[in-house]
């Protein structure tokens, strides 16, 4: 893989019945012309089967880091990727507040995305303490460190960059912020891995269309993972365009 890839992400979360696909539908059409990104949205594991082959890429919002077992109610990559995912998101922020996942657990689930085809979305950010400390590169750095297994690949790996404070609160970091970190993930990510330079990274936190484009136009943001405005067309679709316009794509 020469270029990194520009994803423009959703993730629904716990939100979404058979109802709501007709956003996907609408997702998929604005998604078409639009040459220079990957439109993705992850899932509820209920809705996977059901919105395949309608235009754009899946992903599972966790996995088990076992692929079968004795864990009831949960799901591992590999049903995950029967049901039509190409990628997962593990180690988002509420994960490892609301479940007690550690940087050792979300590395386990990254390299069971691996081992089923799956591409690891992983989740790293500092909380607002963490932030108003200054201590946000050191986290980060520590998150990766431990998150990151060995082996991982631009074609195996994503990275997101969600500011704990940032996610669903309206509050983003400032433009320069965004692309100062997002600087010192990718070379922290570049010091610890043979090509982790041109690992995706993508910022995810309150991401709306009043400000994707700042959001997109800095230079080491390959995109955006996107929580509430991910489950309406009309949200989505403006921060997918301006995604693709920001990376010298078709529209």
């Amino acid at each position: 893989m020469t270029a990194r890839r520009q994803i423009a992400a959703g993730n629904w979360k716990m939100h979404g019945c058979g109802a709501d696909l007709v956003e996907l539908a609408e997702i998929a059409s604005a998604a078409k012309p639009l040459s220079g990104i990957v439109t993705l949205l992850c899932l509820p594991a209920t809705l996977l089967d059901r919105a395949r082959g309608r235009g754009v890429e899946l992903g599972g919002e966790d996995c088990h880091a076992q692929p079968s077992g004795a864990h009831t109610g949960d799901i591992s990559a590999q049903m995950l990727r029967d049901a039509g995912a190409d990628f997962v998101i593990v180690g988002h922020s509420e994960r490892r507040c609301d479940h007690g996942e550690s940087d050792t657990d979300v590395a386990a689930k990254a390299m069971a995305a691996w081992d089923s085809g799956l591409i690891a979305i992983i989740c790293i950010g500092e909380t607002e303490e963490q932030y108003r400390a200054g201590r946000t590169e050191q986290v980060l750095a520590a998150q990766i460190t431990g998150s990151v297994p060995d082996g991982a690949t631009p074609e195996n790996t994503v990275i997101a960059y969600e500011p704990v404070w940032a996610i669903g609160t309206g509050l983003t970091p400032d433009p320069e912020d965004i692309q100062k970190t997002h600087a010192a993930i990718r070379a922290t990510l570049a010091t610890q891995h043979a090509m982790g330079g041109k690992m995706s990274i993508l910022y995810g936190g309150s991401v709306k269309p009043d400000n994707a484009k700042v959001i997109f136009a800095s230079p080491d943001v390959d995109g955006g993972l996107v929580g509430g405005a991910s489950l309406k067309a009309a949200d989505f679709v403006p921060i997918m365009q301006a995604l693709n316009a920001s990376k010298g794509g078709n529209q």
